[in-house]
């Protein structure tokens, strides 16, 4: 347990805010150490000198151990125990992403690529240069066990499948080119959500989608009832993979479509309307609104209405669901929120030097993701859909 006296007092906030790398680093420090002697309090079931029945065991010093972070170099005492059994998780869960940030880092500068202004980054970050030979070891243990996470079995049922796509500047053959990172989430049927695959592609087509969706299925993935996703072609691979669960097409990415069909100079309060259709309770409410704005917006917007009443019921399938799971199944803004959390972790790179590093700090962010998100509480409760699921097989016996 962190004490109160070991937080950062107000003072060193706002030197942290104020960028002051050297206060930044001791507060990260001591914060760590404490996390380390917490762990150590709760592995053994007592804190130091403290008389306790449920003591399991007892300290035994401590060894030195450096960590490496964006931060700059941490030494950290790590505290053993007498009989050897206590391990921390924190080196290996916080160490897989920052070695995969630094590693792309130093590849730009060794291969020649960088500015003098990412050397400096690159030499703040760990205190030193680095070799080819260096990046090469930590790149090796870095694959081994994101290649054991892109591939472990699914062996649970997920009832959800959100699905996208974001891009990222990589540079191939000394040409700077745009790449997709196909990223599919699932959450189980006891409402926890998980990261089932991040995969490159050079583009969202309906064949790469499809190698996505088939490689899950070929880990065991099952139990999918709905699937969330963009209208994108390349994501109507979901209904030759997975043709019995519901297909919901996000109405965020519906309503930039929308943008399309309208002129220029169109009525903001036209797109308004059509966005609070999907704030409705019941699926019999949102399709009176939308005959109400249909009748409306028609005479002065035939193109947008017209394309809308043809296409707009496969954005209303989140209404088959319980009502308290329809905010966060109607989009794919799950997904959307971890796009931006890599996004803020990989700005400083701005342009990967190759594929290898891209599929490698990304899947690493996954990794770091996915495992908070299993110790974090049940992120939807299921039992609605589960009393839904089994009204739909008695009606179908």
């Amino acid at each position: 347990m962190i004490r109160n006296e070991s937080k950062p007092s107000i003072a060193a906030v706002k030197e942290l805010m104020g960028a002051n790398h050297d206060k930044l680093r001791a507060i990260v420090q001591d914060l760590l150490q404490e996390m380390l002697e917490g762990e150590m309090t709760e592995a053994l079931g007592a804190g130091r000198s403290e008389r306790s029945e449920g003591r399991i065991g007892y300290r035994s010093g401590h060894y030195n151990r450096t960590l490496i972070t964006r931060v700059g170099k941490l030494e950290l005492r790590v505290p053993q125990d007498r009989d050897g059994r206590f391990s921390t998780e924190l080196f290996e869960r916080y160490q897989r992403s920052e070695q995969a940030l630094v590693a792309s880092l130093a590849e730009m500068y060794v291969q020649g690529v960088s500015t003098r202004k990412v050397k400096a980054i690159t030499e703040e970050l760990c205190g030193h240069s680095f070799s080819a030979s260096t990046i090469s070891a930590i790149n090796k243990r870095l694959d081994e066990s994101l290649t054991a996470f892109a591939r472990r079995r699914l062996d649970e049922p997920f009832a959800y499948l959100i699905i996208d796509a974001k891009y990222e500047k990589v540079r191939q053959a000394g040409v700077v080119r745009s790449c997709a990172v196909l990223v599919a989430l699932g959450v189980d049927w006891e409402g926890r959500r998980q990261i089932l695959a991040v995969e490159r592609a050079n583009r969202e087509s309906r064949s790469s989608w499809k190698g996505v969706l088939v490689g899950l299925r070929d880990r065991g993935l099952h139990g999918v009832e709905y699937v969330v996703a963009d209208d994108h072609a390349g994501l109507r691979a979901v209904r030759e993979v997975l043709p019995d669960a519901w297909f919901q097409r996000c109405y965020v990415h519906f309503l930039r479509n929308a943008l399309d069909h309208l002129p220029r100079k169109a009525d903001d309060d036209c797109l308004q309307e059509l966005r609070w259709i999907y704030d409705r309770r019941a699926l019999s409410e949102a399709r009176s609104d939308l005959a109400a704005w249909l009748r409306k917006w028609s005479p002065r917007y035939p193109k947008l209405t017209g394309w809308a009443e043809e296409t707009i019921e496969e954005t209303f399938t989140f209404y088959r669901l319980p009502r308290q799971h329809h905010k966060h199944m109607k989009s794919t803004n799950m997904l959307e929120r971890f796009n931006e959390e890599i996004k803020r972790r990989t700005i400083v790179l701005r342009i990967f030097p190759n594929e290898d590093s891209c599929l490698r700090l990304i899947p690493a962010l996954a990794v770091e993701t996915h495992e908070n998100w299993l110790e974090a509480n049940r992120y939807l409760n299921m039992n609605d859909l589960k009393e839904m699921k089994k009204a739909d097989i008695r009606q179908a016996a």
